[in-house]
């Protein structure tokens, strides 16, 4: 591998780069997308429990906020019932939603540099292949009486080229799919989101009126 990527010169460089990156953004997001730090199935219910005669003391909704993404959006509830126990349900959502604002954008966090690679990725390789086939046949000098191409030197050349194009695809197909699968899992964390924030409202205004 390494005897490939020097035979292929300078312009693999930015490839190797991206799936240098790749590795590094796919990682972080496996490990930061995990379920139990987004949406931990029972929490709903454990925190619908806990207030159903009146909202937590302050140190249980801190420890709720410190649970998951979910308990930061749970705990926002919380403490707009305990700064103003008279605040009014439209007040009440809005404190749960900009919470979830914020949830959704650390959720997307990185997920557009992941994808801006799987763009890029087969263009460095593509010109990387094309300055390899200028250099080539540029150094292809006609001598006086022909030509004066060796076609094995010539073929060697355009098969070390063409590394810089396959590269660039072996860093963007995996960059493409893992891009697809983590965006189809935070969407399916910001409905579940969703869902129970809704759930959760319905439930702090009833025990607001009460």
């Amino acid at each position: 591998m390494l005897s490939i990527i020097q035979a292929a010169g300078w312009p693999i460089w930015p490839p190797v780069a991206c799936s240098i990156l790749a590795m590094a953004l796919i990682i972080e997001r496996f490990l930061s997308l995990k379920t139990a730090k987004i949406a931990p199935p029972r929490l709903l219910d454990e925190a619908l429990a806990v207030s159903r005669a009146s909202v937590p003391s302050p140190d249980v909704v801190t420890q709720l906020e410190q649970n998951s993404a979910l308990g930061e959006v749970l705990a926002s509830g919380f403490r707009a019932l305990n700064s103003d126990p008279r605040c009014s349900e439209a007040d009440l959502r809005a404190s749960m939603e900009q919470t979830g604002r914020a949830v959704a954008h650390r959720l997307e966090r990185y997920l557009s540099a992941l994808a801006t690679i799987a763009s890029a990725a087969p263009l460095l390789g593509l010109l990387g292949t094309v300055i390899g086939m200028i250099e080539i046949f540029g150094s292809q000098a006609p001598t006086g009486g022909g030509a004066g191409a060796n076609p094995a030197q010539l073929a060697h050349g355009i098969s070390v080229a063409l590394y810089n194009t396959a590269f660039g695809l072996i860093v963007a197909i995996p960059a493409l799919i893992f891009w697809r699968y983590f965006r189809g899992r935070v969407d399916a964390y910001l409905l579940t989101l969703e869902l129970a924030a809704e759930r959760f409202a319905r439930h702090l205004n009833t025990l607001r009126r009460g």
